[in-house]
């Protein structure tokens, strides 16, 4: 069992208590949801946590034993604390993969990451939206066609204020004429992080075998790929050398 990915699916977990629409697609929750079809996989054992448990149900244990954090947010990002955001964005840089779904874009840990506002263009008419593979070579679209279409969503257009993506997997049309770059892949220290745009709450969105393809490649792209950890500050020389008295 040492080779399993271990996989914490976040979700604020309101729209379900609030939204009777949201609480019938999605009964369990959205982690629920995302939890159970990775669980299925035998190389990914998977938890939850959500943001009105002790410390968000992230304590240090939790994000210790975490090798990819799933995060979905949308009506509460201001209610995460902001030493739960520092102590994972540090969990990050020392090698734990992030995926952040929808919403989440706005989220203070996607922020801190990008380092921009992280700001963009939507609308919510149930439109339909196409999701193109433009880098066909890469793990994260492993078993996909050349495009995935979502029947109804709401609409993300650009500009989408992020840095220039490592790698961009997805570029989505809408409906409504807008495009968006969809799934885009970032370095951060030792780990790595991925946004992935579908996922409004009120559209049944992650029962998509195609969209749960995508998060499931995207979990074992993001898993920690154990490289060294690197040093900072002053330090000795390697190799032996004439210091300058000046």
């Amino acid at each position: 069992m040492g080779n399993e990915i271990r996989v914490t699916v976040w979700n604020e977990f309101r729209h379900e208590k609030i939204n009777e629409k949201v609480a019938d697609i999605y009964p369990e929750g959205i982690h629920g949801a995302i939890a159970k079809f990775l669980q299925a996989q035998p190389d990914i054992n998977t938890r939850t946590a959500t943001l009105d448990e002790p410390e968000h149900g992230l304590t240090d244990n939790v994000l210790n034993n975490t090798d990819v954090l799933i995060w979905w947010g949308h009506k509460a990002h201001k209610e995460v604390s902001d030493e739960i955001v520092e102590k994972i964005y540090k969990r990050v840089l020392d090698g734990m993969g992030i995926i952040l779904l929808h919403s989440a874009h706005f989220s203070k840990i996607f922020k801190k990451l990008m380092g921009t506002s992280c700001d963009l263009k939507w609308r919510e008419a149930g439109e339909k939206e196409r999701l193109w593979v433009v880098n066909p070579g890469h793990l994260i679209a492993e078993g996909l066609g050349e495009y995935i279409e979502i029947p109804h969503t709401e609409m993300y257009g650009e500009r989408f204020d992020i840095p220039q993506p490592d790698d961009l997997v997805f570029i989505s049309w809408f409906e409504g004429g807008e495009v968006f770059r969809s799934g885009c892949c970032y370095n951060r220290g030792r780990g790595k992080v991925f946004y992935f745009r579908p996922g409004h709450e009120t559209f049944p969105i992650y029962y998509q075998p195609e969209v749960q393809k995508v998060i499931t490649n995207a979990v074992r792209w993001a898993k920690p790929a154990g490289g060294p950890a690197p040093k900072f500050g002053k330090a000795a020389p390697i190799e032996n050398i004439t210091v300058y008295e000046g």
